[in-house]
């Protein structure tokens, strides 16, 4: 803005003096009377007047001119640093983005390869829970399912000894597993797995639908638990209870939520359904009755045990006793070593600064008494 109007002084500057240089420049007319001898005159005058106001506006243009480099310089210099910073500026976050897009381009790879692996595990368990479908779809597969499920449980819980798997009763039946308690009657447990029924009520879309897959639940499930009353509950041989296993928490709680009338049918019949988390604390409760029996048989060994350390207590205690009388002696001992110490000392110090005054002189005749030797060989 300043340059601008430097520039526009300037030229107005530069046309007055043109201006008044062609007005000089102009042939002047010979004066014909004096008047006009006057009037030359006075134009005469008023040229050198021109003259000398066009140097000074030539220098005042100079001057001019000088501010307008001057004001030029100065301009290009700012502009020129403004530029520099802009640069600087310009370069500094150019860097700083394309470190922020370096970390963020880190970033989302790492995450693409986490979404990668979570990927990969979403297939790995897609085609687990496929294969886990095509076994609970065949029976035979699907009992080999519960079956394994329950030994684990019992497998974990008790120790060996304490049940039996495919254990054969009198009647020639062969419950899935048998546990040993102590009055030796085994307590039957045999794994159900009645998924069939259960998903189609469960996929029942109307009334109807869901009625007729109800009534084939109830069908299934006292089937089961009627087999197990009339096999393996044989009275004076086994419990009189036996247990159901359910290899399935949500199928044990939709029979327990929808199907009460069963479950309480099973209970006359001396069959409890149990799931997973209910066998794991039965299993708890007969470790537990085990336990207190094997302390109640062993209570005799118990007691034989108890009194023959009672015996080594006793025992002990008289040798400490015996330790006791030692160490007393010794005191005595070191007590009467460190009096006759103690004499010898002061006597000691009467003959090396020769103290005899008023000391009794024994006999010559009398013989001193020989020294008492302590115990140990020290006088």
């Amino acid at each position: 803005m300043e340059t601008a109007l430097l520039v526009a002084l300037g030229l107005v500057v530069g046309l007055a003096i043109a201006g008044l240089a062609v007005f000089v420049a102009r042939p002047r007319k010979p004066a014909e009377d004096p008047a006009a001898a006057q009037r030359a005159a006075e134009q005469a005058v008023a040229a050198q007047l021109g003259d000398q106001r066009i140097a000074e506006l030539g220098a005042r243009v100079q001057q001019m001119g000088e501010l307008l480099a001057r004001a030029q310089t100065q301009l290009q210099s700012s502009v020129h640093e403004r530029l520099d910073a802009v640069t600087a500026h310009l370069g500094t976050s150019m860097q700083t983005a394309s470190k922020n897009t370096t970390d963020n381009l880190q970033k989302l790879n790492e995450r693409l390869a986490v979404i990668d692996s979570a990927q990969k595990n979403i297939t790995d368990l897609a085609s687990q829970v496929t294969s886990l479908r095509e076994v609970l779809s065949n029976k035979q597969t699907r009992g080999a399912f519960g079956q394994g499920r329950m030994e684990s449980i019992i497998q974990d819980g008790l120790p060996k000894g304490a049940y039996e798997f495919q254990f054969t009763l009198k009647n020639g039946k062969r419950p899935d597993c048998v546990v040993l308690l102590p009055d030796q009657r085994p307590l039957v447990i045999d794994a159900k797995f009645p998924l069939e029924s259960i998903t189609a009520f469960r996929d029942g879309k109307t009334d109807d639908e869901r009625k007729f897959a109800g009534q084939r639940v109830r069908q299934d499930v006292m089937k089961h638990i009627n087999d197990i009353a009339e096999k393996y509950i044989c009275p004076g041989e086994t419990q009189d209870t036996a247990l159901m296993f359910v290899p399935s928490e949500s199928v044990y709680a939709e029979l327990h939520e929808g199907f009460d009338d069963v479950v309480q049918k099973g209970y006359r019949a001396q069959v409890m359904m149990v799931s997973p988390t209910l066998l794991m604390l039965a299993i708890e409760v007969i470790r537990q009755i085990q336990k207190d029996t094997q302390m109640r048989e062993a209570t005799d060994l118990i007691r034989t045990e108890v009194g023959q350390m009672l015996k080594d207590v006793r025992l002990l205690s008289d040798r400490v006793k015996k330790l006791q009388t030692h160490f007393g002696q010794t005191g005595e001992d070191l007590n009467t070593i460190l009096t006759s110490a103690n004499k010898i000392e002061k006597r000691a110090v009467r003959i090396e600064e020769l103290e005899f005054d008023g000391d009794p002189v024994a006999p010559a005749n009398v013989i001193p008494a020989p020294l008492r030797r302590v115990q140990g060989g020290e006088f």
